[in-house]
């Protein structure tokens, strides 16, 4: 068996991308527009691991309520600083959920409240203003 990718069904697709590629990193693989079934997919990857894809779809003019996501979980993605790729969401507007108090596991949320897990390599020792910030929301 072979992994291949996990699906995230997304409302607007450029403010996704804006989120996984310009604030994860992620780069776009592949799209796929269906005319046809009025829909886009589109599959993003990592340099260190392209086998395992996030595929965002894109349901053309939809207005279906996706809910909140908790039922999906988290997508989890490994980081060589937190703290800085933590910095850098925020610079974009995105809220840190669960701040890296312990310089290893932070959470966020996408623009479709897909929660993110950023996982450091190894650890960092703690770092204010990590160490003394709250959660915020729900992860």
């Amino acid at each position: 068996m072979k992994y291949l990718h996990s699906m995230v069904r997304v409302r607007d697709l450029d403010a996704s991308l804006r989120f996984y590629c310009k604030g994860l990193g992620l780069k776009e693989v592949r799209r796929m527009e269906v005319p046809q079934g009025k829909y886009t997919l589109v599959y993003l990857g990592v340099p260190e691991n392209p086998e395992a894809e996030v595929e965002l779809t894109y349901n053309w003019g939809s207005e279906e309520d996706y809910g909140s996501a908790r039922n999906f979980g988290h997508l989890a993605f490994q980081v060589k600083d937190i703290y800085a790729t933590c910095e850098h969401l925020q610079s974009m507007g995105y809220t840190i959920s669960r701040p890296p108090r312990d310089g290893h596991m932070a959470f966020v949320r996408s623009p479709d409240l897909v929660s993110i897990e950023l996982l450091q390599d190894g650890h960092l020792p703690p770092r204010e203003p990590w160490s003394s910030m709250p959660n915020v929301g729900s992860w």
